[in-house]
């Protein structure tokens, strides 16, 4: 999905109390800061997504891929190309039936990806062609790809005929295959035979084992509720925690050697390209519920949280494996504040397992 980084160098205030919050938060961010790590679970390597809106697509693949890794021992690299391809077919149904009152676009959500392995299966990256060497580049380029294909789906979903044809999913296919690849119907993995469903059904995963959980104040706490995000098109429930509940499920995952899916905002000062995520203000139901309502925060980006570490300071930080390639100081690792987390996430996405949480039924 599409980001606009701002990174605070400089503000210039009216008044000094926040030209001295500014000079503070300034300070912070270029303190050469040192961390100690308490907790790293086992994680698959850093990819990169490159010019590409698939943020949900390689954070939840590589959150799978660990899910594999701790429970098998197994590292695959499973193909988020794969993924992509039977996603937006299923993105592009779902917004025709609509008529077209639904977001279409590179976006979307860990549910997705679920969903597709769920529905379709999955294949190792070795059976489909590389990211972007279709088009001639060197990794995923949806520049040109989306300005097709964006304009055909719509074309379909706003027709004025009063019966649509089937072809339509012909020609849309054809572009997703011309850009990403054909989707094999049959592959060869370490001399096995193998469908994408069958694949997918040896990973040794139960893809019931998976929850979504969330934290807001404009549903009841304890229960089931679509979040309400641009990006979330697909309307799977998400389950609804009180803020320091979930964080101590995030934390309580991570020390039981689980790694956590994390959609949020990244969208805001604290957050810079040289991996650091840095939150001043004190994280509270109502201030993230006034954030979301006025649109101050927004679900922009999915990573993968996988361990937590401490500064210098004594400050909590989760260890974050983004999808930028080996980017910033700790090579495609972002240090993001324990405090940026808790105001920031929409959803964490996790194994129901680390969760502690089957008493009050989350299971979906």
């Amino acid at each position: 999905m599409r980001k606009q980084m701002i990174i605070l160098l400089a503000v210039v205030c009216t008044t000094s109390m926040t030209n001295g919050w500014a000079q503070q938060k300034a300070a912070q961010q270029n303190e050469k800061l040192t961390f100690t790590t308490v907790v790293k679970n086992p994680i698959t390597p850093v990819k990169n997504q490159s010019r590409s809106g698939t943020c949900w697509d390689y954070a939840t693949i590589g959150f799978f891929e660990s899910e594999i890794l701790r429970e098998t021992g197994r590292t695959l690299d499973l193909c988020e190309m794969f993924v992509a391809n039977k996603n937006y077919m299923d993105e592009a149904i779902y917004h025709v039936r609509l008529h077209g009152d639904s977001r279409f676009s590179e976006g979307g959500s860990a549910d997705d990806v679920l969903a597709v392995l769920r529905q379709h299966g999955i294949c190792p990256e070795e059976a489909m062609p590389a990211p972007g060497t279709l088009t001639g580049d060197s990794l995923a380029n949806f520049t040109e790809f989306f300005s097709v294909l964006t304009p055909y789906v719509e074309a379909v979903a706003r027709s004025k005929e009063k019966k649509l044809s089937t072809q339509w999913k012909q020609g849309y296919q054809a572009i997703l295959d011309a850009y990403l690849g054909k989707c094999p119907e049959e592959f060869t993995y370490e001399g096995r035979r193998y469908t994408p469903k069958s694949f997918a059904e040896s990973l040794g995963l139960n893809w019931d084992d998976y929850v979504s959980l969330t934290s807001y104040t404009h549903h009841p706490y304890y229960t089931w509720f679509t979040i309400e995000a641009p990006y979330k098109w697909r309307p799977r429930l998400s389950y609804n925690l009180p803020l320091d509940e979930l964080m101590a499920t995030l934390d309580k995952a991570l020390d039981n050697g689980y790694n956590v899916c994390w959609g949020g905002d990244v969208s805001g000062n604290g957050f810079n390209r040289q991996g650091l995520a840095l939150e001043d203000a004190t994280p509270t139901a109502a201030l993230r519920q006034e954030r979301f309502d006025s649109w101050d925060s927004t679900y922009d980006h999915v990573m993968l949280i996988f361990g937590k570490a401490t500064d210098q300071q004594g400050r909590e930080y989760y260890m974050v494996k983004n999808s930028w390639g080996e980017s910033g100081d700790y090579q495609g690792i972002w240090y993001m504040q324990k405090n940026y987390i808790a105001l920031n996430t929409y959803y964490l996405f996790l194994n129901r397992k680390a969760t502690g949480l089957e008493a009050k039924s989350v299971i979906r």
